[in-house]
This record gives structure tokens, sequence and C-alpha cells, in this order.
């Protein structure tokens, strides 16, 4: 298990392993370097970092919850590259990673290769967001792995044809096992600063995209997400026509990412950097 510190104290996680091209994993909102177990043995030829964000997984919970920022967290990218002494890394970026991916391209753009969004743009769907806010810092009702795996199938329609044991898996992925019940791997604050950056009209995040200019991009969208709109990637498309964009059929927010579609989207992206 690996850590640094961060500038104001710190402890995160992260791992490091392969070699080749280095590709930083960057997880959802509530998630962890986890998150990427399911690509991770289709990309075994590069070198995969992960990253579990202050407050999450087996990193530092910031006493200081307004820290829970996507600045705070570029930041914390920054460092983690420092310590490991890298100039450059491409950015596999998974909902709220691919947000920091591309604040990273305003901040630091000379520390990218390139970037892959996973069901994320400049524009979020209210529809997604709202289904977020419902769960968001609350541990589930659910007192067994088996229990919220089913519930999880049952609250993910727009998931088809997933076998119940890559529930299964999801739900031990998100929720460690206690004498009480199911426990969520993050800072439940974490809720306290997501409803506060909502209290303020979203920001205008097509800068941050129109950042990538000049960088090898993809996006993947779940053909049934409710976070990433069809319309915001064909913008994202007209924007950025060279970009690789593919629709994963029966996935929502979001895709695992070891679907055929996603996985030959990736391997594109990555030969464009090569």
């Amino acid at each position: 298990m690996a850590q640094f510190t961060t500038s104001d104290g710190l402890s995160l996680h992260y791992t490091d392993e392969g070699s080749g091209q280095p590709i930083l994993c960057l997880a959802g909102l509530t998630r962890t370097g986890a998150d990427f177990d399911y690509v991770a043995p289709h990309l075994a030829e590069y070198r995969l970092i992960r990253m579990d964000y202050r407050g999450r997984g087996r990193s530092d919970f910031d006493p200081n919850w307004q820290n829970y920022s996507l600045p705070v967290e570029c930041r914390d990218v920054l460092e983690l590259l420092d310590h490991l002494r890298l100039s450059q890394v491409a950015i596999l970026g998974t909902s709220r990673g691919g947000l920091n991916a591309m604040g990273l391209a305003m901040a630091a753009k000379d520390r990218l290769l390139g970037v892959a969004l996973n069901d994320v743009g400049p524009e979020l769907d209210p529809k997604g967001i709202d289904f977020i806010m419902a769960y968001l810092g609350r541990n589930p009702s659910a007192k067994t792995h088996h229990e919220a795996a089913a519930a999880m199938a049952r609250a993910f329609p727009e998931f088809e044809d997933v076998p119940e044991e890559r529930w299964l898996e999801e739900a031990k992925r998100h929720y460690t096992q206690s004498e009480t019940g199911l426990k969520i791997t993050y800072d439940p604050h974490l809720r306290d600063a997501v409803a506060a950056a909502s209290g303020h009209a979203p920001p205008d995040l097509w800068p941050d995209f129109d950042a990538l200019e000049g960088l090898p991009l993809a996006a993947i969208r779940g053909a049934n997400s409710t976070l990433l709109s069809r319309e915001t990637l064909l913008e994202m498309q007209a924007r950025r026509p060279d970009m690789i964009a593919v629709e994963v059929p029966g996935r929502g927010h979001v895709p695992f990412l070891d679907e055929p579609g996603a996985l030959a989207a990736l391997h594109e992206w990555i030969g464009q950097m090569q």
C-alpha cells in the first residue's frame, strides 16, 4: 500500500502498477481506485496509477469538508505526480475524475498526455445530480453485501444484462461490512461539500473542455446515462471532431469500462499517444 502526504498534511492512498506509458485513473465522486479493477486487466501493458481522493477509501478524511472540491483535488493530483516524479500522464477520468481532468487542462495542461472521459462532460444533466444527492453521504439500508447487490440491480434499471456477480462485486467495492450493517467508504461530509456547491449557479465548464484542444481525447457515454446527455456528447463532438466517441449500449452512469466498445475506444485513444 502506497501513501503520499499532501502540502496540507493529509495522507492519500494510491497504487502504482505496471510499466510503460503512465495512465492516471481518477474515480467518480464517491468512488475509489478500485473502480478501475474491471478495466485494469485489459490495460496490463501500461503503468496504471490510481489515487483515492481525500476523504475516500484509504485516504485521510479532511477535517475541513470544504476542501472536498475540484481545485483541491486537482492540486492533490499534481502533488502525486510530483511525488512520483512524473512530468506527464494520460488521465482516464470517470465522472468527477473527468471534471478534474478538464480542470487540470486549464491549470496544468503541460502535465497531460491525453484525456479519456468516462460518462462525463462540461454539462451535467440535473436528473443525474438529483439521483446522486438522494444517496450521497448516507449508509444504505441493506445490511449485507448480497442485499445491497439486489438493491443496486433494482435501483439501476438503465444497466441491462448485468450478472448478479457483477452487482455483488460493485456492492463490495462501495460498502464495507460492519456489525450494524453496511457503511459507505467515504466521508459523509462529502454531501455537505456537494450541497454547498449546488447552492450556486453551475459553472460554465465548456472553457475547461475547450482547454483539452490538441490533446488526444476520448469520451465514453453509457447509452442510458442520466448524467451525460446525448446532446452534450454531440456538442463535444462538434467542438472536437477528432474526439473518439462511443456510446455503450445497456449502460447508464457509469460504464464499467470492460465493455467491448469502451475497451476499443480506450485502446484507440492510447494508440494516439504512442
